[in-house]
């Protein structure tokens, strides 16, 4: 079985050990090499490999990072590089194929490939809801909860947003805008989800479409009877359906 491969290194001598090594193994095929986590990211997007030799530690989106930023269809299989065994420890935690420490083997280089070789003829059988793949995404995303930064991606650039950079967050059909500022970023998410993230975080749900990060709440105001809208730090006004009370309880608790 062919496997078609990138490389992701900040280092141009680790990249070039990994060339040579792979150079003896008449299967695999190197599509490109990257040297920081945007660029891995959109190569692997456009060119599909079936194996990734990611760097943890890299400008630009560090190699958990990259993973988050890969949708489950273009997830290739994973042998994480790294020169720290913590690293190496957390690489299995997410279901990653494999680690190398750096600087690798040969030897400890070819068993990692035997096992992409074995783990990519699986993952073809398997189809495109390889399990693998949805359990590495879902406990990327559940360790970014919270605190953890949203990763908001666009054909320029890929951004990670902290909580608190956060004034709102409303919902737009398929998809949640979210309020930064002066900036909107938009996002493929549902508003329930997010609630779930952010809550942790201060936010609170005051209505079906407006999450609020508690702290940039200004004042509130009533707008009619029995109804009450709150006033942003930024001068946003936002109608809130939830009662007063739920609000004055979340506030009290922060």
């Amino acid at each position: 079985m062919s496997l078609r491969v990138v490389i992701a290194d900040d280092e141009p001598l680790a990249r070039e050990r990994l060339r040579c090594f792979l150079a003896d193994e008449p299967e695999a095929e190197i599509l490109a090499e990257c040297a920081d986590g945007a660029q891995t990211v959109h190569t692997v997007e456009k060119m599909r490999p079936d194996l990734l030799f990611l760097d943890v530690q890299m400008p630009r989106l560090n190699g958990f990072e990259v993973l988050e930023a890969l949708s489950a269809e273009c997830m290739p299989e994973i042998i994480f590089s790294t020169a720290h065994d913590e690293h190496a420890i957390r690489a299995f935690e997410v279901n990653a194929l494999d680690y190398l420490l750096k600087p690798c083997t040969e030897e400890r280089f070819r068993k990692a490939m035997q096992r992409a070789r074995e783990q990519c003829q699986k993952r073809a059988g398997a189809g495109a809801g390889d399990p693998s793949v949805a359990s590495l995404l879902a406990h990327l995303r559940a360790e970014n909860s919270g605190q953890g930064r949203i990763l908001v991606k666009s054909p320029e650039r890929i951004l990670f947003l902290k909580p608190d950079e956060i004034d709102h967050v409303e919902s737009a059909g398929n998809y949640v805008v979210l309020h930064a500022g002066k900036e909107r970023y938009i996002l493929r998410e549902t508003m329930a989800a997010m609630e779930a993230r952010l809550t942790p975080a201060g936010f609170m749900r005051v209505s079906r479409s407006i999450i609020l990060n508690l702290s940039r709440v200004k004042e509130v105001q009533p707008s009619a009877p029995g109804h009450f809208s709150a006033l942003l730090r930024n001068g946003t006004r936002v109608e809130m359906t939830c009662s007063l009370r739920e609000l004055q309880e979340r506030m009290a608790a922060r």
